[in-house]
């Protein structure tokens, strides 16, 4: 069985949807399992169904607006480097309604509705595919992966929409008396799921550089500490679940091709600019191409 693993990474999906574009449309690969973790969860079910050109557009088109309902930050550029601020009205608007998170994510969730029809769900849960979706439970304090193939159009687009809740910034949701965030802060790339449900071979897209490029600069107030923080603690369980993944292979004699980025895409995952992801998606397409396409030593004698 073939698996295709997305990790975390916010607006750096449209990386993976460039990796992915090239693997199923040029190298004609066929997944038997799609699993992905917040950015990642968004993309697998329209590349289990080939409607990549479809997500192409949602990815390359989507802003602040598509994902928050009321977002806690506000964009500031200097020197051409984009910054996050607090948002103090949104923030202080949040906190008096008594959410828990600094901004909501509710439109994030329309969107996934939007995308996502009914038919193609149905279509997806009558094939032989499967697709699954990563899910932090912070209330029994574990990592959970739910499978298409578990629930109705409605619970299963809220479970994408769970997964891709970075917390504190975004919604927070209840469901059955547990609450759930972002699938990245238990496993960020869930390569060993994929082997868990009978992989033997598994393309794993990291929305990381494979080697450590990246020295982030002083946090400027603190939401930018706070996503500083963040950001580090996903590395370090993005860093182990590779680790472990590359053990459960070994013990099961699967095989696993990583798609690192190549290089540093961006400092904050959570600023949506449509510019800046339209290049993302098309050397997303390039490297994969690169990669697959190099001539090895053989080839050149």
């Amino acid at each position: 069985m073939k698996a295709l693993v997305i990790s975390g990474g916010g607006s750096k999906g449209a990386f993976a949807g460039g990796v992915a574009q090239y693997l199923i449309e040029t190298k004609k690969k066929q997944y038997d399992i799609f699993i992905g973790t917040s950015t990642g969860s968004l993309l697998v079910s329209h590349l289990a169904l080939n409607n990549v050109e479809k997500i192409k557009q949602v990815y390359t088109s989507v802003n602040q607006g598509s994902i928050f309902s009321r977002c806690p930050f506000l964009i500031k550029k200097k020197r051409g480097i984009e910054t996050i601020k607090i948002n103090h009205f949104n923030v202080i608007k949040n906190i008096m309604k008594g959410s828990k998170t600094f901004g909501e994510s509710h439109n994030l969730k329309q969107l996934i509705r939007q995308t996502l029809t009914k038919n193609e769900f149905i279509h997806i849960k009558n094939s032989t595919k499967d697709v699954v979706v990563t899910v932090s439970n912070l209330s029994l304090n574990q990592v959970e992966y739910k499978s298409i193939k578990d629930f109705t159009y409605e619970e299963f687009c809220d479970w994408i929409w769970v997964s891709c809740n970075y917390t504190p910034f975004m919604t927070l949701v209840k469901k059955g008396g547990c609450e759930y965030a972002d699938g990245g802060l238990g496993s960020m790339v869930p390569i060993e799921e994929a082997i868990k449900r009978g992989a033997t071979s598994v393309d794993a897209i990291i929305l990381q550089t494979e080697t450590n490029q990246l020295n982030r600069m002083s946090s400027r107030n603190p939401f930018s500490l706070l996503t500083n923080m963040f950001s580090f603690m996903l590395d370090r369980i993005e860093a182990q679940n590779i680790r472990i993944g590359k053990f459960v292979a070994n013990h099961n004699e699967a095989i696993i091709d990583f798609y690192y980025a190549p290089t540093v895409l961006t400092t904050n995952s959570l600023i949506f600019d449509k510019e800046k992801m339209v290049k993302w998606w098309k050397s997303g397409y390039v490297y994969a191409k690169y990669k697959n396409e190099q001539l090895s030593p053989l080839e050149t004698e």
